[in-house]
This record gives structure tokens, sequence and C-alpha cells, in this order.
């Protein structure tokens, strides 16, 4: 999958998940920038798995923490 269309659909996962488009950038982390709970995991990995049609493992998610590592996660599922 192409590195622009990857970035569009995270966009797309990441508005869907309640984050405000002025606060998504390459290197915002989750925690810190977008301050994700664990129900804003659960938005966000329901539709990553949906939007990009893969699954995730917990153990792969778990490492990610920001929009950049999410691009890189989604590159080698893909």
């Amino acid at each position: 999958m192409e590195n622009k269309t990857i970035r569009r659909n995270l966009y797309r996962v990441l508005r869907k998940t309640g984050v405000r488009k002025e606060d998504i950038s390459l290197d915002a982390k989750f925690s810190e920038d977008l301050h994700f709970d664990s129900t804003d995991w659960t938005i966000f990995t329901y539709y990553l798995e949906h939007i990009f049609k893969v699954d995730v493992e917990d153990e792969k998610l778990k490492k990610v923490e920001s929009v950049n590592d999410t691009i890189d996660l989604l590159k080698e599922s893909a």
C-alpha cells in the first residue's frame, strides 16, 4: 500500500476516534499529544483493523507510540 494512501486512511481512523484534525501530525504521540485512554485505543483499533482490513496483534499495538509508528506498523502488515 502506498504511503499517501496509508496516511489518508490513518487520518480517517484518527478522526473517527475523535482526534481533532489540528492535533494530527506524524510525530504526534498517542498518550502525550492525543491523550488516548483505553477507550480511545479500543475505538482506534477497531477502525484501524476495519478500514485497513488487517488484524493487528495486541503485542505490536502496545509498541506503537506515535502516528508515524502506526504507519510503519501498517507498512509491514500490508
